[in-house]
């Protein structure tokens, strides 16, 4: 439900006359409610008093509900923007809480565990731009991509609350604690894996906004169906370089692991104003190589965070950690969207060259 808006964001310009830098607004407006979700969800230790498949089933069906709001012909910018914040509300009892659920069932490997997680996360993400793709080659309405995506997203969580009760390693709080959310900060571990994950957002999830913009830079002359589809495979690789990163911290750790991911992902950035020259082949290669390296440590940094939070406050360990990211993004996602129509350069997305810096010093620092 993530990105549902944004592949079909052309449609919902034409269909509802809304300006062309609505873009960063919709995605601006998830962002914002599932920070306020998170804020909530860790301030009360809901995942952590509560059956976390329950809180997850809920949130899954009430994000669907509101995600399919956005076909009403009434809608206006600010309608739609408020069912985009609902919706993002409703993901921060997905995400974070999913994150919880396999951290109730794996002691060991938890990098492993949580880069299949972040892969399913990926793909959910990335396919609304297939679903675009398929749509404008079937001619189905845009309308349609909406419905899929809500039913996935149900069934999801059907699937959560039928099949995978609560972990053999959960360990209910048996209160609400306000101050766990600051106090966990004590721990300098916790502290710099939480600041590294925070380098990490910053990039992430204003590439992925812009994926179909960097992709219709290099293809401006081809058709729509070619866009959606190279932002549908941009975006997806990043789910096998989660598994592969996964698999690679069980030998080399999750901090060097993470650590590396970010520092390519960085070069990305910077290689990308001069490789975007250059042919389509090479352009296309970088990208893809950036959407893998850009994720690749997502499940590593959360790993870390759980594994230096108190047991029976993990799951608000991770929550605060992700709202923390998320709260990142706005900006990072805003500031680009900005320069973007600032300046007809390529040299406006080495803002994001930021947040890797950050994360990467972060991390180094702790040692």
């Amino acid at each position: 439900m993530w990105f549902a808006s944004n592949a079909v964001l052309t449609d919902l310009i034409s269909q509802f006359q809304l300006d062309e830098g609505s873009l960063g607004f919709m995605t601006n407006a998830v962002q914002f409610g599932f920070i306020i979700g998170t804020l909530a969800l860790s301030i009360l230790s809901i995942a952590d008093r509560f059956s976390p498949s329950k809180v997850f089933f809920t949130s899954a069906v009430l994000g669907a509900l509101l995600n399919l709001c956005i076909i009403l012909e009434s809608n206006s910018l600010a309608t739609l923007l408020c069912f985009r914040f609902g919706v993002g509300v409703c993901l921060a009892g997905i995400y974070p809480v999913g994150m919880k659920i396999a951290s109730d069932y794996f002691e060991k490997g938890l990098g492993k565990s949580l880069s299949y997680l972040v892969a399913a996360l990926v793909l959910g993400t990335a396919f609304p731009h297939f679903l675009k793709s398929v749509s404008g080659s079937l001619v189905i309405d845009w309308q349609i991509v909406i419905y899929i995506t809500s039913l996935i997203a149900v069934l999801g969580g059907f699937l959560i609350y039928t099949l995978v009760p609560d972990g053999p390693y959960r360990k209910p709080a048996s209160r609400i604690d306000f101050t766990k959310s600051i106090t966990i900060f004590k721990d300098k571990n916790f502290r710099a894996y939480t600041f590294g994950y925070v380098g990490h957002m910053w990039e992430l999830y204003a590439f992925w906004t812009f994926v179909p913009v960097l992709v219709s830079a290099k293809l401006s002359d081809h058709s729509s169906i070619n866009i959606s589809s190279w932002s549908f495979g941009i975006i997806a690789i990043g789910s096998i370089a989660c598994v592969i990163g996964g698999h690679l911290s069980l030998k080399y750790g999750n901090q060097k692991v993470a650590t590396i991911s970010l520092i390519i992902s960085a070069a990305c950035c910077l290689a990308f104003p001069f490789i975007i020259n250059g042919g389509e082949i090479l352009t296309l290669t970088l990208l893809m190589i950036w959407g893998m390296t850009v994720i690749a440590d997502s499940p590593l940094f959360s790993a870390l965070v759980a594994q230096h939070a108190p047991q029976e406050f993990r799951g608000t360990a991770l929550t605060v950690a992700t709202c923390l990211g998320f709260s990142i993004t706005i900006i990072s996602i805003q500031l680009l969207s900005y320069l973007s129509h600032q300046y007809d350069s390529n040299y406006v997305y080495w803002v994001l060259f930021i947040g890797p810096v950050f994360g990467v010093n972060s991390v180094l620092r702790r040692n």
